[in-house]
């Protein structure tokens, strides 16, 4: 059973078009299947420069040495190649895998073979926050972007090859970015928390007595009323909402703006009784049981949370819960 996974965001396309912007030359090496367990999923890159510097990895070091070899080669012919590798025990453990894996990596010189232009398009629509899938043809060798199909993939951030069809393809979503309405105790353990997770957080609360530089240091504070703040930082399909303060007339104007957004996860805190009369202020105030139904109230998964921070961790396990599985 193959490894599903993503495109970490990271900047190696923008790595591959300077590089090769600067005359000299670009490989992308990209994990496009894996089986047993690998040490990275599928969609993660690598792009090697004509001098042999590299940037990002295939493998957690296992094989990079023998990439490197073979991406100068295809820099030299102008041609992709497809390479295989089993990773032996041995190196397997070394990289903090218990058994060995088999990957495959597909390696493009930009210019020659992955198109400057396209290359350039696509990193364009990652600066935008745009969700976009790169698919390539590897038995006809065409290559294109588009924004619509692979709905699942987008949702689930999954990179995929189908060994059939011979087609590839890699999914680059924006990065995750994690939106809290009120600068409490429990956000204060959850921006770290969310941050080593791949989030960017950012916290919302007009109360700068709150949201102070000196309880949440070097954060993103911003002290607008919550539903100006949330259409400022904008809500897409990339955004985690939660609703920490309590009080309705913080949480309940982010949470409107939040139920006529595509963000993937909302929670709201509060007792069962609390969340009982949000849904009633809700429905008077026109939405439906479907849209209702997507608020996590109270927020969290049952584990039994006692304080802020435990009640942060059963959080962050309920958003990757939804983020990965749906809702």
């Amino acid at each position: 059973m193959a490894h599903h996974g993503t495109t970490d965001f990271n900047n190696i396309p923008e790595q591959a078009l300077a590089w090769h912007r600067a005359g000299t030359g670009a490989v992308l090496a990209t994990v496009i299947e894996t089986w047993g367990s690998a040490p990275r999923r599928v969609g993660s890159q690598l792009v090697v420069s004509g001098q042999g510097a590299i940037q990002g990895s295939v493998s957690g070091g296992c094989v990079e040495g023998a990439v490197i070899v073979e991406a100068l080669e295809a820099l030299e012919t102008g041609q992709p190649r497809e390479l295989e590798f089993g990773v032996s025990d041995e190196d397997a453990f070394a990289v903090g895998l218990a058994c060995g894996g088999t990957i495959r990596v597909l390696l493009e010189p930009v210019g020659a073979v992955l198109p400057e232009a396209l290359l350039a398009d696509l990193v364009d629509l990652r600066a935008q926050r745009v969700p976009v899938a790169y698919v390539v043809d590897l038995d006809s060798g065409a290559r294109h972007l588009t924004q619509s199909g692979h709905a699942d993939r987008f949702r689930m951030d999954r990179s995929g090859f189908d060994p059939d069809s011979r087609v590839f393809i890699a999914i680059h979503n924006p990065p995750l970015r994690l939106v809290v309405i009120g600068a409490v105790h429990i956000t204060q353990a959850l921006l770290p928390m969310a941050r080593i997770a791949g989030y960017d957080p950012v916290v919302i609360d007009p109360r700068e007595t709150f949201a102070s530089a000196e309880r949440f240091p070097g954060e993103t504070l911003l002290h607008d009323w919550p539903d100006e703040a949330v259409d400022h930082v904008g809500l897409d399909s990339r955004t985690a909402l939660v609703l920490l303060t309590h009080d309705p007339k913080l949480d309940d104007p982010a949470l409107m703006r939040a139920l006529k957004s595509d963000c993937f996860y909302i929670g709201a805190l509060g007792s069962t009784r609390t969340h009982a009369k949000r849904v009633t202020r809700l429905q008077e105030a026109g939405f439906d049981s479907d849209q209702i139904a997507r608020i996590h109230g109270p927020v969290g998964l049952d584990i039994g949370a006692s304080g802020p921070s435990e009640i942060a961790v059963s959080i962050l396990s309920q958003m990757t819960r939804v983020l990965r599985k749906g809702a």
